[in-house]
């Protein structure tokens, strides 16, 4: 189990205020499992978690958003917090890179309110997903199909609700990112009989 994701690359995606516990969890997670992982952020030098009600620790940023390109990884982490995604969601680079990974069938995993910046990036029309509660409408107003379940993956999508959900939300993350990317063609035709 150690290497079933070795010469794997990891992007996790964050800004201040990431609920801290979604980064550190899955990313020793995926380290465990082989992966690499980079903390990717717009911001510069470091980035500040979120501990539930308060400010929590800082983490090295090992790529400035601006100088990372989502063909150098094999998957894409999102983790949330309220302040995070909400940020990445209003940020132009950060939908460009999301949508990177969307558009070519890259494994994500998206945990809590980390699905906005799916929305933005159009990641989830036609996806059976789960997220923290409050965001059901605005996922299926982007015409996913929210549902309410621990760990919910759709062809290389990974989503899950809250913190406590990590443990299988870890398990399934690392299932489908050792499966590498997903089949656009088989994609668009479950879009097409969701839609319908």
């Amino acid at each position: 189990m150690a290497n079933e994701l070795r010469n794997t690359r990891v992007a996790a995606l964050v800004d201040n205020g990431f609920e801290q516990v979604e980064l550190v969890e899955p990313k020793k997670a995926l380290e465990t499992a082989g992966a690499k992982v980079d903390i990717v952020s717009p911001q510069d030098g470091k980035v500040k978690g979120w501990q539930h009600t308060k400010w929590g620790d800082e983490f090295a940023v090992d790529r400035r958003l601006e100088q990372a390109r989502a063909d150098e990884y094999d998957a894409l982490l999102l983790p949330g917090g309220v302040m995070n995604p909400d940020h990445l969601r209003m940020n132009p680079a950060a939908v460009q890179f999301v949508k990177s990974f969307v558009d070519s069938g890259k494994p994500i995993a998206a945990i809590c309110h980390g699905p906005w910046t799916l929305i933005e990036a159009g990641g989830v029309r036609g996806r059976r997903v789960t997220s923290w509660p409050s965001l059901q409408t605005d996922l299926r107003n982007a015409g996913a199909q929210w549902v309410d379940q621990e760990c919910v993956t759709d062809n290389g999508l990974v989503t899950s609700r809250k913190p406590d959900d990590l443990p299988a939300f870890n398990r399934k993350m690392i299932e489908e990112f050792a499966e590498g990317r997903h089949d656009k063609s088989t994609r668009q035709r479950d879009v097409a009989s969701t839609i319908r």
